[in-house]
């Protein structure tokens, strides 16, 4: 019997909330706290957060990671964001974010065929250390290469192949964002 929750026809709590607050901030709901070794995703038919995985030991999250509510990735779940805070973030936190970036990646299951599976990523707009962060080109080279290092890693122990394609700055993310939104809107109206 399979641990995994049957996933709703149509998006309902956190999932479905807007993309943006009211001041037009981007919102990411955290699923990952940075430093744990806990996974969680969030069930919607449930309203609950499900354990879905747990790293090997030596290996934790580096940052806050969770998704962009009401968008939809190729892979069929809500925009993947790992958001630098200036400390961790609970688990089932709703975020205010500056999207910076996105690391486009592939995915591949083993046996199954590459998909598409790109990890946004985000800064905490109410942030002191990451106060001056608007671009890629502010988050420190070093610090892209150990958050590629991370997924490659990640994945490895989910026997799950996760090949980094490019990294790409603020424009290109916004416009993987509002594909996600123009899909989740495509699949709650076939919903209705």
């Amino acid at each position: 019997m399979s641990t995994k929750p049957a996933r709703p026809a149509r998006a309902s709590g956190l999932d479905a909330l807007p993309t943006r607050d009211d001041e037009g901030r981007w919102l990411a709901v955290i699923e990952a706290t940075q430093g744990t070794r806990h996974k969680f995703k969030y069930h919607a038919g449930s309203d609950a957060f499900v354990l879905s995985g747990v790293l090997p030991l030596g290996l934790g999250f580096p940052y806050d990671f969770g998704f962009l509510p009401s968008t939809l990735g190729d892979d069929g779940d809500p925009l993947d964001v790992l958001v630098l805070a200036d400390e961790a973030l609970p688990l089932g936190a709703l975020a205010p974010v500056r999207i910076v970036g996105v690391i486009e990646a592939e995915q591949q299951e083993k046996g199954g065929r590459a998909e598409r599976n790109d990890r946004l990523l985000a800064v905490t707009d109410p942030s002191h250390r990451y106060r001056g962060c608007r671009a890629l080109a502010d988050v420190a080279k070093n610090v892209l290469d150990e958050i590629e290092r991370f997924f490659v890693v990640y994945n490895q122990a989910k026997h799950v192949r996760f090949t980094p394609l490019a990294r790409r700055g603020r424009a290109a993310a916004e416009r993987l964002v509002r594909n996600g939104q123009r899909r989740f809107g495509e699949r709650s109206a076939r919903a209705d």
